[in-house]
């Protein structure tokens, strides 16, 4: 329970912020550059704890929907090795992030969850708010198991998936 009120904070600050500062014009927004999931991997190590790992392996997409149809990942579920990637892309309907709750993950994984995470806070990546926006989550030295995720905005509303590691 914790780490969906984190969340919601988190939420709620991040939607706070964006309404303030100097808006940026659309030429130096599309001029930067995202991240390499190599360089976004290459973060600190989350406190105390394990060093992030980067993709060695295939890259997958997961999209994420808003529309008449509900709200979902598409696909929710997926199969994946160790070393692969997941790339999440905003389709509609948002704000979307992807968030995993501890107490459903498999035993000892947590920590190298959280730490492939890039920019995420208490296992839930950055909130993301305009179409095209995408967040790569490594499964580098990651163990074999099931990792249910979800959408904090959208949890009511069953947005949820589960990425299996073979």
């Amino acid at each position: 329970m914790r780490s969906y009120g984190l969340a919601l904070i988190a939420s709620a600050f991040v939607v706070g912020a964006c309404g303030g500062g100097e808006p940026k014009s659309a030429d130096s927004a599309a001029a930067t550059p995202a991240p390499a999931p190599s360089e976004t991997q290459a973060a600190a190590p989350a406190a105390g704890s394990v060093a992030p790992v980067a993709i060695t392996g295939t890259t997958h997409e997961i999209k994420m929907v808003g529309d008449a149809q509900g709200y979902r990942y598409e696909p929710a579920n997926i199969t994946v090795k160790p070393g692969d990637g997941i790339k999440f892309i905003m389709e509609s309907g948002g704000p979307h992030n992807i968030a995993f709750d501890p107490a459903t993950l498999p035993a000892g994984s947590k920590d190298q969850l959280f730490a492939n995470m890039p920019n995420s806070i208490d296992g839930s990546s950055p909130m993301m708010m305009n179409p095209n926006e995408t967040w790569t989550l490594s499964l580098g030295n990651i163990q074999p198991g099931t990792y249910p995720y979800h959408c904090t905005p959208h949890l009511a509303m069953a947005m949820k998936g589960v990425i299996t590691v073979q």
